[in-house]
């Protein structure tokens, strides 16, 4: 590891970052390196600014860039020492779209497609408690809670702790789950049982089983957190509480599901319908049919 990287990794633990954002950030910085072929330490503002340029001609989205920039920043303002480059950027506009949500019957068809008992017990788990991907693979065995029926959600997104939904269904199936693979520490540990099945990894099973169920909508895993969300919202349960299990920081961005949920736009109904139709008058031959018969 070079002298610059361990001083960003540094900085970073002072910070007590994430273990996501130490990659994301270093990656960002590699990025960078990479492209001019130089140090970090040596490239001028306007580099920099070439880079992000780069970017976005090459069209990464706004929140991949926010990133790489929130990544920058902090190298030149927290690890270079007397550095005069300041990346004054505001933050790229993120496009508003609307999440895929899946119906529940075609979760069914996910959920029961593979033949592999750990990976229909994951797919399971990230739909019964609206988990993140980071959060599947993160649980443990005592993240189960059967006593009080909920999941422990340990240092989620923004490192805070919740509770989130057991269902009685994924209980059942995880005690038959745990006479096969006897977790001892991590609930689905990858090939060492010492450490758990990888984001990745967990993204490309779901991938794939969505191929084999012959599912065209829901692009990645956490399709099954939108549907988590969305699904509750349609029985009728309160918009707060599922801000809750969601562990949403604004009640605002579990707001966003209101516009997906089948309920909520069944209620409401086109103009076109308050239209009255005028009185169709009968054409003179459906008269003439009539007399002659």
């Amino acid at each position: 590891m070079s002298e610059l990287r361990q001083k960003m990794v540094r900085a970073m633990e002072l910070k007590d970052f994430s273990p996501r954002t130490h990659q994301s950030y270093l990656a960002a910085v590699e990025g960078l390196a990479k492209f001019h072929k130089k140090s970090p330490d040596l490239l001028t503002q306007t580099e920099i600014e070439d880079y992000l340029l780069h970017l976005k001609n090459e069209g990464k989205s706004p929140s991949t860039r926010n990133v790489i920039i929130s990544g920058l920043r902090f190298f030149y303002q927290y690890t270079l020492e007397n550095c005069d480059i300041a990346l004054n950027l505001p933050s790229r506009r993120k496009p508003k779209i609307l999440p895929e949500v899946l119906s529940r019957n075609q979760v069914r068809m996910i959920i029961d497609t593979p033949a592999d008992l750990k990976h229909r017990l994951i797919l399971m788990t990230a739909y019964s408690g609206g988990l993140r991907v980071s959060e599947v693979a993160a649980l443990k065995v005592n993240s189960i809670d059967s006593a009080r029926m909920v999941i422990r959600v340990y240092q989620g997104k923004g490192m805070k702790d919740r509770d989130t939904l057991l269902s009685k269904k994924l209980l059942k199936e995880l005690r038959a789950y745990w006479k096969v693979y006897r977790p001892t520490d991590w609930l689905f540990y990858g090939k060492n049982r010492n450490t758990p099945m990888s984001i990745t990894s967990i993204q490309r099973m779901y991938s794939r089983t969505k191929r084999d169920a012959g599912i065209t909508k829901g692009r990645g895993i956490h399709c099954l957190r939108h549907c988590f969300a969305t699904h509750l919202l349609e029985a009728g349960y309160d918009v707060r509480k599922i801000q809750i299990l969601m562990g949403h920081r604004s009640l605002s961005t579990t707001m966003v599901y209101l516009h997906v949920s089948r309920n909520g736009l069944a209620k409401v109904q086109s103009p076109l319908d308050f239209i009255e139709e005028p009185e169709r008058l009968a054409p003179p031959w459906e008269d003439n049919d009539e007399s002659n018969q």
